[in-house]
């Protein structure tokens, strides 16, 4: 016997991917997440694709793995999908220490972040 499986915490319409430990702080990568979030999956992978920041590589292969999900596990029509979250998370710091002057230390902070993306599908409205 064993126990009931956990009910989906999503609904039918949605799918989500979870970049974890990302290296890059998790204010910096929430300027990623506000420029994605709300929009249309084509605008928000075209917005990273070309956006200059060095995190966007990453942040763009969740946004392509949350389509994937949608696609192949929840059978969601991939034109209609627009970014319902995307929320970042603090992971670990790693602390370092840097010499100064006069026998000090200098503390270094190295922090990790992740990111949830989740994708809606959403009706057209008919023209």
């Amino acid at each position: 016997m064993s126990k009931p499986k956990t009910p989906r915490a999503l609904k039918d319409n949605e799918a989500k991917a979870v970049a974890r430990m990302l290296r890059v702080s998790p204010q910096k990568l929430n300027l990623l997440a506000q420029l994605i979030r709300g929009k249309k999956v084509d605008a928000a992978l075209a917005d990273l694709l070309f956006s200059r920041k060095r995190i966007a590589v990453e942040v763009r292969k969740a946004l392509e793995s949350a389509i994937a999900n949608a696609e192949n596990n929840h059978s969601l029509d991939v034109d209609d999908l627009v970014v319902a979250e995307a929320h970042v998370g603090k992971a670990l710091v790693l602390k370092r220490f840097s010499p100064r002057a006069r026998g000090r230390a200098g503390r270094i902070e190295k922090p990790f972040a992740n990111l949830t993306i989740v994708v809606r599908e959403v009706e057209q409205a008919a023209a």
